[in-house]
């Protein structure tokens, strides 16, 4: 169970190594992990838990990272990073329109794409602390500040 303030991270890989590094790495630098082999995995965790941010391989047997990432943008709206063996400008182009944040090629090193966490999660943080909406609510990650109520 990951503690108030912990970052929780879906990620989503076929490949059991880039899956086992990132829950290490991700694991030691404060985040609560949780990984899924392929899309019929991750949307199983999806429903029955909260993340704050989805890290997910586009080439996948059966659905392709792709479709999960456009899932997830049109349902939850969290964060999310793909990660891809295949770097054209048209393969980020297209990520970047299903919803992705951010795209990172593989190979890559975990510290990189912790990095690149932080950076997008930063960058939401500011925006959310700056731009809210016409109703009063700003929203931070999965969080809602009410501030005409002043709760969160």
């Amino acid at each position: 169970m990951s503690t108030p303030g912990t970052l929780r991270v879906l990620v989503v890989d076929d490949d059991e190594e880039v899956r086992s590094v990132l829950v290490e790495y991700l694991g030691r630098h404060g985040c609560a992990v949780t990984s899924a082999d392929g899309t019929a995995t991750a949307r199983e965790h999806l429903a029955a838990e909260a993340f704050d941010l989805a890290v997910v391989d586009v080439i996948m047997p059966g659905e392709d990272g792709l479709s999960l990432a456009r899932h997830i943008r049109e349902s939850l709206g969290i964060a999310i990073i793909l990660l891809t063996a295949v770097d054209t400008a048209l393969d980020r182009a297209v990520g970047f329109a299903v919803g992705a944040d951010d795209y990172v090629t593989k190979p890559f090193h975990p510290r990189e794409l912790m990095i690149r966490i932080e950076a997008l999660l930063g960058r939401s943080a500011a925006k959310a602390r700056t731009d809210p909406t016409a109703d009063g609510e700003i929203w931070l990650g999965r969080f809602r500040l009410d501030a005409e109520q002043r709760a969160l």
